[in-house]
C-alpha cells in the first residue's frame, strides 16, 4: 500500500470519528488541556471533558475539530445516562429525608413563628416559621419509628430489646409537649400513659 493511500484512509478515519459523537467515557486529547474524559454528552452543542486536577471540568464544543481521539467509546444501548442515574438516587434518598407519613400541623400554626427570647431581653431573639420547626419534630418522630423497627428485627437478646424499647418510649414521652402542633391526634407522641 501507498503512503498516499494510507493517509487518504487515515484521513476518512479522522472525518469520521469528528462527525460521531463522542461518547460518556471518550478519551481525548485537546491542545490545550491537555488528556481528558468524556463526562457529559447529553447538551446538543457542548461536550464536558475532565482534564484532570490541573484543569478540572471544561465545557467544549461540539463542533470544535482540535481535539484527538485517544480511545473511543462507541454508544452502549443499554447505557444509563448521569440524569437518569440522578433521578434513581432523588427517589432512593428523598424518602429518606422526608416525613414516613404525611402529617398536617395543626391550622392555628399555619404562617405562624416560632420566638426564641432569651431571658436577658438584651440579647437578640431567634424566630423561624412554625411550620420549619414542626418538620424537624416530625422527622425526630420518624426517626425514632425507624430506629425501633431497627431494634425490633436485630439480633440482640430480647432483654435488650426491651430495655431499648423502654428509652424510646420515654423519648416519645418527653416529646408530647409537642402535640399541640398535629392537626390530628392519630399523629400524636405517645408516652408510656399513652395518652398526651
Amino acid at each position: 500500500m501507498e503512503k498516499l493511500e494510507i493517509l487518504n484512509r487515515f484521513s476518512i478515519f479522522v472525518k469520521i470519528i469528528k462527525m460521531t459523537s463522542f461518547q460518556v467515557g471518550t478519551k481525548i486529547e485537546h491542545p490545550k488541556f491537555g488528556k481528558g474524559v468524556v463526562i457529559d454528552d447529553s447538551d446538543e452543542y457542548i461536550y464536558s471533558i475532565y482534564f484532570g486536577e490541573e484543569h478540572g471540568e471544561k465545557e467544549i464544543s461540539k463542533s470544535f475539530d482540535g481535539m484527538i481521539v485517544i480511545k473511543l467509546i462507541e454508544k452502549d444501548k443499554d447505557a444509563v445516562s448521569l440524569d437518569q442515574i440522578r433521578t434513581l438516587l432523588e427517589s432512593i434518598v428523598e424518602p429518606l429525608t422526608e416525613p414516613l407519613e404525611d402529617c398536617k400541623i395543626a391550622e392555628k400554626w399555619e404562617g405562624g413563628n416560632l420566638v426564641m427570647q432569651p431571658k436577658d431581653r438584651s440579647l437578640q431573639s431567634k424566630e423561624i416559621p412554625i411550620e420549619s420547626f414542626f418538620h424537624k419534630i416530625v422527622m425526630t418522630r420518624d426517626r425514632l419509628r425507624v430506629m425501633e423497627q431497627k431494634i425490633n428485627a436485630s439480633k440482640i437478646s430480647d432483654a435488650e430489646k426491651v430495655e431499648l424499647q423502654q428509652y424510646i418510649t420515654r423519648i416519645y414521652g418527653s416529646l408530647t409537649t409537642f402535640n399541640v402542633l398535629f392537626r390530628f391526634k392519630d399523629d400524636y407522641f405517645k408516652g408510656t400513659g399513652g395518652g398526651d
